[in-house]
């Protein structure tokens, strides 16, 4: 499944994707710079603020804290199909505790034993995608203060990722299913459904080549490059 991400280049770019995110939610010092995000990293969830009733960016770990470990980060995915019912994320998701993260393209890996080789999956036309997400707050019981955590909501994989193999894909958003899945408007049951497997679209799946590492010959008098 899906460990690794490129992001919107600029808050300005989310807020554009995001409207009505207003200008002063957006900081400029980020602009111009693309940034790919991995578990364990802070990412920039678009949630509804209830008591402004307007949508906001808010950072938030990758990985809801294992029990035992606030450090360890598990649960990463949330199935689509028990969103609603498993333990982890029923009451985040039933409490309107949904978010969005945009990205650019994300990786995919073969389920398959040996070395992980990952792909990386580009959304053709629309240059960028909204991919749900649920949320909660945690305390953490050997630290103080509170964290909040993120988990990617999943779904059955698309004919395209399918062929890797996988089984599974991040859940894309239809821009009209926004507003339902932050819980502007709509059910529990109406934002559930909006998870649902995109087919029939011009992605792009590429292999991603690993950098080459060249052993830096023994540094000389003539040659001390090795040195540095």
């Amino acid at each position: 499944m899906c460990g690794k991400f490129n992001a919107m280049a600029s808050w300005s770019e989310v807020v554009a994707f995001s409207k009505p995110l207003t200008r002063e939610d957006v900081k400029w010092g980020d602009n111009d710079r693309e940034i790919t995000f991995r578990v364990m990293n802070n990412l920039p969830v678009i949630i509804l603020d209830r008591e402004t009733g307007k949508r906001r960016v808010m950072p938030m770990r990758w990985g809801f804290p294992d029990p035992k470990n606030w450090k360890i980060p598990k649960p990463i995915h949330a199935r689509s199909e028990t969103i609603d019912t498993t333990k982890a994320f029923a009451s985040a998701f039933l409490q309107g505790h949904r978010g969005i993260v945009i990205m650019k393209n994300f990786n995919e890996a073969p389920d398959l034993p040996g070395k992980t080789e990952q792909h990386t999956i580009t959304p053709g036309e629309v240059g960028a995608i909204g991919i749900a997400f649920v949320w909660s707050q945690f305390g953490l019981v050997s630290s103080p203060g509170s964290m909040l955590a993120c988990a990617m909501a999943t779904v059955p994989a698309n004919k395209l990722i399918a062929s890797l193999p996988t089984d599974r894909m991040p859940a894309v958003l239809a821009d009209e299913d926004w507003g339902t899945w932050l819980g502007e408007t709509g059910s529990p049951a109406e934002a559930k459904a909006c998870l649902k497997t995109v087919e029939g679209v011009k992605w792009t799946m590429t292999k991603e080549e690993r950098a080459s590492t060249t052993k830096r010959a023994r540094p000389t008098v003539r040659d001390p490059g090795g040195l540095l």
